[in-house]
């Protein structure tokens, strides 16, 4: 028995968000937010009891934000968007951190920023984003492993992002 799709948008919603900010600008996000949740009702019935749900939404997220980024040229992040802290895996000390922290993480290389937004953001294993950027497990590490290398470099601060184990 599936649980009430509301309940998955309350379980979820946040993450999908964040991927989606990550992703695009405040505006494009909350479109794409809305899309994402569009069309996994539509899709909900027929999802296998079984199915992981953040990866199916994360993935449903990343093909909506590349619809939006089809659409509209990439814009850069407004210097005034406000971030939530993503979660324990980011261990950031203020806000200014927090803010400067997403904006170098929109000036990655996309596979970077989507690998980032994806594990740091998503909670994804490496193994589902690799299938989400159509790579391998070992490109998707490396993508993670150099957008953390390079934001570490950047804002010459190693404590702002934790690895995960």
């Amino acid at each position: 028995m599936q649980i009430p799709f509301e309940r998955i948008v309350q379980d979820y919603g946040l993450n999908v968000l964040r991927v989606c900010r990550a992703l695009l600008d405040e505006h494009r996000a909350q479109d794409a937010w809305s899309e994402t949740f569009l069309s996994a009702l539509k899709a909900y019935p027929q999802l296998a009891e079984d199915a992981n749900v953040s990866a199916w939404l994360v993935r449903i997220a990343r093909n909506k934000a590349i619809d939006e980024l089809r659409k509209n040229k990439p814009e850069i992040l407004d210097d005034h968007l406000q971030w939530e802290q993503a979660d324990d895996q980011v261990n950031l000390q203020t806000e200014a951190d927090n803010l400067q922290l997403w904006q170098e993480v929109a000036k990655l290389p996309q596979k970077q920023r989507m690998v980032v937004a994806y594990r740091y953001l998503g909670g994804l294993s490496y193994a589902q984003i690799a299938q989400l950027v159509s790579g391998n497990e070992a490109a998707a590490r490396r993508a993670g492993s150099d957008g953390i290398k390079n934001l570490r470099r950047i804002l010459g601060d190693d404590s702002l992002w934790q690895e995960q184990s």
